[in-house]
C-alpha cells in the first residue's frame, strides 16, 4: 500500500536493474538517475549526480565491482540533564537516559539517538543488548534503507528507540552521501516548517509564571502539561503573563468524560487550541464520545505508537501525535503521516527530551504536520549537537547534508 518515495534505494526486482543484468549498456549515471533516485533525481543537477555516482557502490552481478566498504555501528550511553524538573500527570524527573549511536561508512558518519524516558519502559541495558544483535555488515550499502530497516525491525518486537537510533543514523548517512539534507530526500520545503510549541511542566503557579516569562518572545505556542486537580490554577498562572495560543497535554490524566468535556470547554474559552491524550488510552469509547463533542481537536499520543495503530484510531481521535522513539524512526513516521492524511486525520509530530540529533530528525518531516512539539533539545542543559533552530517561533532546518548537525 505504501512506497518509500524520493529516497535512494536499490530495488532488486526493478525493471532497470533487470535490464542491466541482461547486458544493457546503460551508463551508471543513467542508472542512478532513472532507478536509484526515482523522482528526486529529476530535480538534481548532472554535476551532483556525477558526484553521487562516485559515492554509490556498484551493484553486485551487473558487471561492476561491489564496494568493499562496510557499515560500522558504535554506541555509548549518555544521560541528559534537564534544565528544570519535568513533571506531568503521573511522574517527575530531572534526567533522561539516552544511547548515542553512529554509523561509519567510507569516511562518512551518520548520527542517531535512542531517548529512553523511564515511562516508556525501555532501558539502556535493553537498548545495548538489542544493538549487539544488529549486523549491518551484511548489507552492501546504506542506500538499502528498506531492506536494512525491515531487518532491524524483525530482530525484536519491541525496542523502538533503538530502532529509531539506527533509522536516524542511516538517514543522516544517506543524506551526506547524496549531499542533500534529509528533508530533501522526501521532497519537503524547509520554508514550510511550522511553529513549535514549548512545554511548561506541572509546577507551582510561581514557577509556572517564571518558566512562561523565560520563553517570552521566543515561541508562538505554549504547551501545558495538565491532568491533575491544579489544572485551572496552572492555566490561570500562564494567562496572567501571556496571551499566546496554548495547547494542553493531559497524559491520560482525566478519567471522567463529562468532567473532561467541561474542562475542554473551559480551556477553549482561554485560548487553548488542541488537547493531547486527555483520557487513558484504554477508554476508547469515552474518548470517541469526547472527541465528537470537543470544541478543539483531540490528538492521540499514548494511544498511537506505530503505523498499525492508526486504523483503529480513526473516529476516536481527531489526529495522531507521531514520535520517532515510539514508531522506530523517520521511515515509519513518514508512512504514518501519509496514512493519517489519507484518513482525514490531523498530524502532529512530537519528541521526548532528546539532543538536537533526534529532534532535528523529527523536524525534517515537520513541513507535513499541523502541530509540532519539538522542544526536547531546549529542555536539556548538555546538548551534544547544534541542529534545528528557531526563528520567530518557527523551526528552521540546517541546509547542510544529512541532518546537518554540528558537534559541540
Amino acid at each position: 500500500m505504501f512506497f518509500y518515495a524520493n529516497i535512494c534505494i536499490y530495488q532488486k526486482e526493478s525493471l532497470t536493474l533487470q535490464a542491466i543484468s541482461n547486458g544493457d549498456s546503460m551508463k551508471r549515471r543513467e542508472f542512478i538517475s532513472k532507478a536509484a533516485l526515482g523522482g528526486l533525481a529529476l530535480s538534481l543537477s548532472p554535476e551532483l549526480l556525477a558526484k553521487m555516482s562516485e559515492r554509490i557502490p556498484s551493484v553486485p552481478g551487473v558487471g561492476s565491482v561491489a564496494s568493499s566498504g562496510k557499515m560500522r555501528m558504535t554506541w555509548q550511553p549518555y544521560e541528559l540533564a534537564l534544565r528544570h524538573t519535568f513533571t506531568v500527570s503521573s511522574f517527575s524527573r530531572n534526567t533522561t537516559p539516552t544511547v548515542q549511536l553512529r554509523i561509519d561508512y567510507e569516511g562518512f558518519t551518520g548520527h542517531g539517538e535512542a531517548s529512553l524516558p523511564p515511562y516508556l519502559g525501555y532501558t539502556v541495558e535493553g537498548t545495548l543488548r538489542f544493538l549487539e544483535k544488529v549486523n549491518l555488515e551484511q548489507f552492501a550499502s546504506p542506500f538499502l534503507l528498506e531492506d536494512i530497516l525491515t531487518y532491524v525491525d524483525t530482530i525484536d518486537p519491541g525496542e523502538s528507540p533503538a530502532k529509531a537510533a539506527i533509522d536516524i543514523a542511516l538517514h543522516d548517512l544517506v543524506g551526506q552521501l547524496m549531499e542533500q539534507p534529509v528533508y530533501r530526500l522526501y521532497g519537503l520545503d524547509p520554508d514550510k516548517c511550522p511553529s513549535t510549541s514549548f512545554t511548561i511542566g506541572i509546577d507551582t503557579p510561581e514557577v509556572v509564571r517564571e518558566k512562561t516569562l523565560e520563553c517570552a518572545g521566543r515561541f508562538n505556542v505554549l504547551k501545558i502539561k495538565v491532568g491533575r486537580s491544579t489544572d485551572k490554577e496552572m492555566v490561570e498562572a500562564i494567562r496572567s503573563v501571556t496571551n499566546l495560543p496554548l495547547v494542553v497535554d493531559a497524559n491520560q490524566g482525566w478519567t471522567d468524560r463529562e468532567e473532561a468535556l467541561d474542562m475542554l470547554y473551559w480551556l477553549h474559552e482561554r485560548g487553548v487550541k488542541m488537547a493531547e491524550q486527555p483520557m487513558p488510552k484504554e477508554q476508547m469509547d469515552d474518548i470517541a464520545w469526547l472527541t465528537e463533542r470537543a470544541p478543539m481537536p483531540v490528538i492521540a499520543d499514548e494511544s498511537c505508537q506505530r503505523l498499525c495503530d492508526i486504523k483503529r484510531l480513526k473516529g476516536v481521535y481527531s489526529g495522531i501525535n507521531i514520535k520517532l522513539m515510539k514508531c522506530t524512526g523517520i521511515r515509519e513516521a513518514y508512512k504514518m503521516m501519509v496514512y493519517a492524511r489519507a484518513e482525514g486525520m490531523k498530524v502532529m509530530i512530537g519528541c521526548m527530551t532528546e539532543t538536537s540529533c533526534a529532534v532535528t530528525a523529527a523536524a525534517s518531516l515537520s513541513p507535513l504536520v499541523d502541530f509540532a512539539d519539538l522542544d526536547g533539545n531546549l529542555l536539556i542543559a548538555n546538548d551534544l549537537y547544534e541542529g534545528v533552530g528557531l526563528r520567530n517561533g518557527h523551526l528552521t532546518l540546517p541546509h547542510r547534508p544529512g541532518l546537518g548537525l554540528k558537534e559541540k
